[in-house]
């Protein structure tokens, strides 16, 4: 066989280069789309039917369906999409990444594309270098759309020719004739392919490239693409090893989805392909994909997406039965608690700093919402009167304030990565002021804890405090709880939603409520109320409270700088 390392490194090179420009186009239709896709998301109701649309569309707009994988699951994760909505976005993204076997097959196959791949470089290439972010996308999109069809146009080249490799058939040939076990066997090679690939789309249009070149049947490329369904939710699932419980039911659920499709797929896999095969030459003019080599590309595009949609109108009526399966696969874990753990940019990072910073949103909102629970412990070991249930409390405060101090970092990791991409003035604003953020919120945890060693403090010196002291407290508590709900609040808010007024009220009467105290504590040690050492531990107990409040204020504060 005259096929030698250079001829495979050849063929490498040409689906890296084909890679290269469907990941590059992908980028750039995210960064065009920008918030629109986003609010498109956001906008969505219960509706199934509208939840599948949702996912056609954003997929075939930004040629990913794992980038729109990652979107469903952030939402889910924040609250803004329900489990059984998702899974109609993830039915239909399915569908929408379709669109790239058909731009493959018609303009790959049917117009020469590289005659004009290189005058359209020529084109965005001054896009480029243009200062206005906005044309520099639409140059990156030119780009990528050229580079996809040039890597096509040599993978097409770089396919050993039949002619004077006649092994090649004889060796296909002798896994062909299996029956039901080769389209089982060919299948699993389109799932491997698909995992190693890391891209279904990549997957496919070496597929059709195949099947062009005379090197597979129809039957074979048709199982080949079952399988690319069936790898492509093995990748998610693997992302979502390391994410939490709504991102590894959501994985799930693609993978039953996707699992069931193909099962019912390969009962029906002969009658289904003569019905394409019937449909490609009577209403698209296509030769006979079982005999000709030349009509495959068409019959193939048209067997994936008929699949596709297909099985989304026969399991669009389960989701809800998905969504019990994949709840009871992946249960909530009692004993362990999902806080201060990454919910949102753990799920993997889109390739826009738009949305990853949408992401870094989400997780920071969460952070404050994980810290106000751990101030909220606090507050109960403040009131408990068992030694031993005060311990547990002040160990979990421990274990979450270390907790919290990695939560920071990985945070502030992801945030420096995104501000190494090329960023716009506003969404530099947003970087500086999400670093803040974190900071501030961190330190309230340290405060909390602060507060617990001082009760731990007063345990130990057996400080005792009246009753008037422990009202003080408590209603100091009710305050710094008012702010971190205010803080909260803001964090989940759009950037023009932020209530900074209500904020600042919040802060002011805490200050004032701290100067009270501090002033009636000083008249008190002169009268001698209480002892020395109580009255220290009491000061050092509100004089943290107020500390909370300032970090509080100053998460409002950053929120607010950010201009839309």
């Amino acid at each position: 066989m005259d096929y030698g390392i250079a001829d495979i490194l050849r063929l490498i090179g040409s689906l890296g280069l084909f890679l290269y420009g469907m990941k590059l186009m992908s980028e750039a239709l995210q960064k065009v789309a920008g918030d629109k896709m986003r609010s498109i998301l956001a906008a969505m109701t219960s509706n199934r039917v509208k939840g599948v649309f949702t996912g056609v569309l954003i997929t075939a707009l930004i040629q990913s369906s794992s980038a729109t994988t990652v979107m469903v699951v952030s939402f889910v994760n924040a609250g803004l999409l329900s489990l059984v909505e998702s899974v109609g976005v993830i039915m239909g993204a399915n569908i929408g990444t379709t669109v790239t076997a058909w731009l493959i097959s018609i303009l790959g196959f049917k117009v020469s594309m590289s005659a004009i791949s290189l005058p359209l470089i020529g084109l965005g290439l001054p896009f480029l270098f243009s200062q206005n972010r906005g044309k520099k996308n639409w140059g990156e999109l030119i780009m990528g759309f050229a580079l996809l069809f040039i890597g096509l146009q040599f993978l097409k080249t770089s396919m050993p020719d039949i002619k004077s490799n006649p092994e090649i058939l004889n060796f296909l040939a002798n896994y062909t004739d299996m029956g039901f076990a080769s389209t089982l066997l060919f299948m699993g090679i389109g799932t491997l392919l698909t995992i190693l690939i890391q891209s279904s789309s990549a997957t496919m249009a070496l597929t059709l490239v195949m099947c062009n070149s005379g090197w597979i049947s129809f039957e074979i490329a048709a199982a080949m693409v079952l399988g690319e369904n069936i790898g492509t939710t093995i990748t998610a699932n693997l992302a979502a090893m390391i994410a939490n419980t709504s991102a590894k039911r959501a994985a799930r659920a693609h993978l039953i989805f996707n699992s069931i499709g193909v099962i019912w797929m390969l009962l029906v896999l002969p009658y289904f392909l003569e019905s394409v095969s019937w449909v490609s030459q009577n209403f698209f003019g296509q030769g006979n994909a079982f005999t000709e080599a030349a009509a495959v590309p068409v019959t193939l595009s048209l067997f994936h997406t008929g699949f596709n949609i297909l099985n989304v109108l026969l399991m669009i009526w389960f989701a809800k039965f998905i969504v019990k399966v994949v709840t009871t696969l992946v249960p909530v874990r009692e004993d362990v608690e999902e806080e201060f753990k990454l919910q949102h940019i753990k799920t993997g990072t889109l390739s826009t700093p738009e949305a990853s910073l949408f992401l870094a949103k989400k997780e920071i909102s969460m952070y404050a919402k994980s810290t106000k629970k751990m101030f909220g412990y606090t507050k109960d070991a403040f009131n408990e009167t068992n030694d031993k249930s005060f311990n547990k409390l002040f160990d979990k405060i421990s274990q979450r304030e270390d907790e919290s101090d990695d939560m920071e970092v990985e945070i502030a990791n992801f945030l420096t990565s995104v501000s190494e991409t090329r960023l716009s003035k506003e969404n530099s604003e947003r970087v500086r002021a999400y670093f803040k953020m974190v900071s501030d919120i961190e330190s309230v945890g340290d405060s909390a804890l602060n507060i617990a060693k001082a009760m731990k403090r007063k345990r130990e010196q057996k400080a005792w405090f009246p009753q008037e002291l422990r009202d003080n407290i408590n209603k100091m508590f009710e305050l710094v709880d008012n702010a971190l709900d205010m803080m909260l609040e803001n964090t989940k808010n759009e950037f023009s939603e932020v209530r900074i007024k209500k904020a600042w009220e919040i802060e002011r009467e805490i200050n004032d409520y701290r100067t009270a105290l501090k002033t009636e504590h000083l008249a008190n040690v002169e009268e001698k109320k209480y002892k020395y050492q109580a009255g220290i531990i009491y000061n050092d107990m509100f004089s943290e409270c107020e500390k909370i409040g300032d970090y509080c204020i100053n998460v409002s504060e950053a929120i607010n700088e950010i201009k839309e």
